[in-house]
Order: C-alpha cells, then sequence, then structure tokens
C-alpha cells in the first residue's frame, strides 16, 4: 500500500532531521519563532535552482494548461476538498497545542464541510464563523519548545528549516492520501493537488520583487514567524 512504501522510505529521514537538534520539552507550550539564519545558503541556492529548473518547464506549464481547461469554480472546488482533508492535521495539531478551541473549530469544520458541504467540496463552514486556524506538526513543535534550524531549501518542495522538516514528514501519517489504496490513485491525488496549488500561486509570481531566493526565503520566514508568534514580525532596521 502507498502509505506502507511511505513509511518506508522516511524512517530514516525523520532520524536524521530528529537527530539535527535537541528537543526540550516544557512543562506548558512556549513558543520559539523562527531563525532567520542561513547558513547553507550556498548549498540552499543550488538546490532552489534546480527546483526552479523543474517548475519552469513541468509543473508550471502544467499549471497554466490547467487554468485554461479546469473553469475557476471548478478549480475552486478542488482546492476546497484539499482544504477540507487538511482540516484533519488542523485538528490533530491544535489539540497537541493544547489549542483546544482552534482544534474544536478545525473539527466542526471538517464535520459540516464534509457532509452539508459536499465532501468538503463546498466551504460552508466559513460563512456560519468557522474560521479557518491551520496548524501542523512544525508549528506545534515550535510551541513546544523546539528551535527553528537552519532555514533549507527542499528538493521539490521548497523552503523550510529543520523543525518544519520534521513536522512535515509527521503530517504525511496524518494526510487521508497517504492511505489511499492502490498507490496509482494516491498518486493521482497528490498530482491533482499539486498542479492545483501551482495554478494558484501562478497570479503570485507578479509580486516577486529582486532576487528570487531571497524574496522567497524571507516571504516564508515572515509567514512562519506569523503563524507562530500569532502576528506580523516586526523589521529589525
Amino acid at each position: 500500500m502507498f502509505y506502507l512504501n511511505i513509511k518506508q522510505y522516511n524512517y530514516h529521514i525523520v532520524f536524521l532531521l530528529t537527530a539535527c537538534f535537541s528537543l526540550n520539552v516544557p512543562a506548558k507550550p512556549s513558543a520559539v519563532p523562527v531563525s532567520y539564519d542561513d547558513p547553507w545558503e550556498r548549498v540552499n541556492r543550488s538546490i532552489f535552482s534546480f527546483n526552479e529548473t523543474i517548475d519552469t518547464y513541468i509543473l508550471k506549464p502544467i499549471a497554466k494548461g490547467y487554468n485554461v481547461v479546469t473553469p475557476k469554480p471548478v478549480r475552486g472546488l478542488v482546492t476546497n476538498f484539499f482544504k477540507n482533508l487538511g482540516e484533519i492535521r488542523n485538528t490533530l495539531n491544535g489539540a497537541i497545542q493544547l489549542k483546544f478551541s482552534a482544534a474544536s473549530v478545525s473539527f466542526s469544520r471538517f464535520a459540516i464541510n464534509s457532509t452539508v458541504g459536499i465532501l468538503g467540496l463546498i466551504d460552508v463552514a466559513s460563512p456560519l464563523g468557522f474560521e479557518r486556524k491551520y496548524a501542523d506538526f512544525g508549528l506545534t513543535l515550535a510551541q513546544w519548545g523546539a528551535p527553528s534550524g537552519a532555514y533549507i531549501v527542499i528538493p521539490f518542495l521548497g523552503p523550510g528549516n529543520v523543525r518544519s522538516g520534521v513536522g512535515f514528514v509527521s503530517d504525511i501519517y496524518i494526510s487521508p492520501l497517504t492511505y489511499i489504496d492502490p498507490e496509482r490513485d494516491a498518486w493521482m491525488a497528490l498530482g491533482i493537488k499539486t498542479i492545483n496549488v501551482r495554478s494558484n500561486l501562478l497570479a503570485a509570481e507578479d509580486l516577486i520583487m529582486g532576487d528570487r531566493y531571497t524574496f522567497i526565503r524571507d516571504a516564508y520566514l515572515q509567514r512562519q514567524e506569523y503563524l507562530i508568534l500569532g502576528h506580523r514580525p516586526v523589521d529589525d532596521f
């Protein structure tokens, strides 16, 4: 099955990433913000260049074609469907962070959208006042005091840090896509999700200014800090 292959592939990754930092768990969650250090910039830029090549010649053209043949309302339904699956991750991580109110909202969103919203295709919960509360295991580690570690660029995946890398691997086991059988269908679902996400980002490319590597790195780190601390970071001039 698909999830067995993922477990076999990622066992050593989890071990190596976890070994990159020591996790001192406090009695209560104490959020640790991101580090803006980029000591591996030379290697990161090489991986970034590789990812950009893959995106330019494969993913981006497919995403553009997807936008052409898929009406915008249909793309919205696809986006809603995969976001609804993400509520499972949001619920579990919210509970682990002891943010029970947020976890309750995420669970309510999943229950409402999965039923009234027809398997999550329609976001019924948001108009009812259930605002989405994003949470992943990387943010959970941050809430429990784990340092972020250095900034890294992951092949095929993009920006991250050591902490979010551990979180990403852990969140794989929460995702319903991991347990789709047969494996071919799982990869198909993942492919649709990837193309849909990339198509949603096409318009945002016009916002990128200056050096793409620096812009994307800083945007990622600032978003992480916002998600962890709950407020926008203050520029240190």
